[in-house]
């Protein structure tokens, strides 16, 4: 019935006049309105209607109840009156026992308008909303959530930002799990109802981000209030489009300094340098105090941006001064303590990080790893190198969940992980090329034989040889090579070079 008063829709109503419910029925619904200056003003059939007095009530009780008993004698079935609020237990308690709803209200007209707009002009509430929607968008916003806190504040109900997952941002009530669930993210326009709460969604069209909805959302509100609002998304999705794109923008730009700050902090390996030092303070970054570095990196393509923005917000759940950017194809981050955490806040802060990594992995294909605690510039500088080293690891690591940290790790495994970056493995095939000749049967041998530590006969035993060929084969691979074998350091080195340039 396009006619029909909500009590819950008036109440919902950002200007419905300060109404309140003093006494009767939390639940009604009224057949219409009338607007009188008092109780003589109004009409002989009251017909299921709400009255609405604008001048005071009585201030004796007995003439309070009269008021009460009269107006629900002419038929109808809700008063709202200044002053309302004043009105003795009698009188409430006679409103409760007629089921009459009893209303106060500051401002009668604006109550008066209100209803206008839900019975009987549905355009002017659109409009109504729709012109806030403009006005809102004329203010400066200095992000997205500034300008969703001006929308709602101006059309006076809540806003949210959502996708399938969940609520990304909001302003001006919180929108429910129940709600968001069933909310449809496939048509343009979706109108929500599940119990008392609504939602007016609409999907935002942005090039950069897919799957977003802006939605307007309160509880109480009627068909009408819902459409009107739904037209008011519409209105407003553009806008908020517009803000996603600049603020990822500015986003990026951010990301890139402060991934180039990092960069340049990590290629000092702890050597001072006041610029450095001053970019790290311009971002909040604390050198000082101990650190527990962390690297997540994608098993597969990955969006390092969007992956910072999950690692951010889960970083802000962790009670820790925490850190965080892009840095290659993924995150580097770190928690900072002024104070060396005992051995059980070390546990758990990991605890903390992995919890991190797990709730990442739903969305994507990461491994990660934790450095070991450390302090001061340099400290930091080193447990963010573990904790890339040992990421590299953590990406082979299924049995792990692809989390590992440096302290569950052994020395060989870490140097292993240093073989595979960028410059080592160029150096390595420069070292070993001379022994690529001849179909590579110097480098073969050469990494058998420091496979089974500088033994001659396991090796021969392991590649089917004769003890004289492997050492043959050795002694020509030093010559080729120029180096001294008997020295563990150049052992070592070799044993690494092979590694990288032949991985198991």
């Amino acid at each position: 019935m396009s006619d029909v008063l909500h009590l819950s829709a008036l109440l919902a109503h950002p200007e419905n006049g300060g109404v309140r419910i003093v006494a009767g029925p939390a639940v009604a619904e009224w057949a219409g309105v009338v607007v009188e200056t008092n109780e003589a003003a109004l009409p002989a059939d009251g017909a299921g209607r709400l009255a609405i007095l604008t001048d005071l009530p009585p201030s004796r009780p007995w003439q309070q109840d009269a008021l009460v008993r009269r107006t629900r004698d002419r038929g109808f079935r809700a008063l709202a009156v200044p002053e309302a609020d004043a009105f003795g237990s009698g009188t409430r308690a006679l409103a409760d026992r007629f089921g009459f709803s009893l209303l106060h209200v500051d401002r009668p007209m604006l109550l008066a308008k209100a209803c206008w707009q839900l019975v009987e002009s549905r355009d002017a509430l659109t409009l109504g909303y729709v012109r806030k929607v403009a006005q809102s968008i004329e203010y400066h916003a200095d992000g997205l959530p500034d300008l969703l806190r001006h929308l709602s504040s101006s059309v006076g109900h809540g806003i949210a930002l959502i996708d399938a997952e969940g609520v990304l941002l909001e302003a001006g009530g919180r929108l429910t799990s129940e709600v968001h669930g069933a909310i449809d993210f496939a048509p343009w326009v979706d109108l929500t109802r599940i119990g008392a709460g609504t939602a007016a969604s609409v999907r935002v069209d942005s090039p950069s981000r897919e799957g977003l909805r802006l939605a307007f959302f309160g509880d109480g509100l009627d068909e009408r209030q819902i459409s009107a609002l739904a037209v008011a998304a519409e209105v407003a999705m553009p806008a908020v489009a517009a803000r996603i794109l600049i603020d990822e923008v500015a986003e990026v730009s951010d990301a890139s300094v402060s991934s180039g700050v990092l960069r340049d902090f990590v290629d000092l390996r702890g050597r001072p340098d006041p610029d450095v030092e001053r970019r790290m303070l311009e971002r909040g970054w604390r050198t000082t105090g101990y650190h527990l570095a962390f690297r997540m990196i994608g098993r597969s393509r990955v969006d390092a941006l969007q992956l910072l923005r999950s690692v951010t917000a889960g970083l802000g759940r962790i009670a820790a001064d925490s850190h965080a950017t892009t840095s290659g194809r993924g995150v580097s981050g770190w928690l900072t303590f002024a104070e060396p955490p005992a051995p059980s806040q070390v546990e758990r802060y990991i605890a903390a990080l992995r919890d991190l990594h797990v709730h990442a992995r739903r969305s994507f294909n990461i491994a990660t790893a934790v450095g070991s605690l450390a302090s001061g510039s340099a400290g930091l500088t080193s447990s963010l190198g573990e904790a890339a080293d040992a990421a590299r690891i953590a990406v082979n690591r299924s049995t792990t969940g692809w989390f590992v940290r440096v302290d569950g790790l052994g020395l060989e495994q870490l140097l292993l992980a240093w073989t595979g970056n960028d410059t080592f493995v160029p150096a390595a095939r420069s070292l070993l090329a001379p022994l690529q000749t001849g179909g590579g049967e110097l480098l073969t041998t050469l990494s058998a034989y420091l496979d089974h530590e500088s033994a001659v006969a396991p090796t021969a035993a392991a590649l089917g040889l004769h003890r004289n060929t492997v050492a043959t084969r050795i002694t020509r691979a030093q010559e080729l090579l120029g180096v001294d074998m008997s020295d563990p350091e150049v052992r070592l080195a070799l044993h690494l070079a092979c590694r990288a340039v032949q991985p198991r």
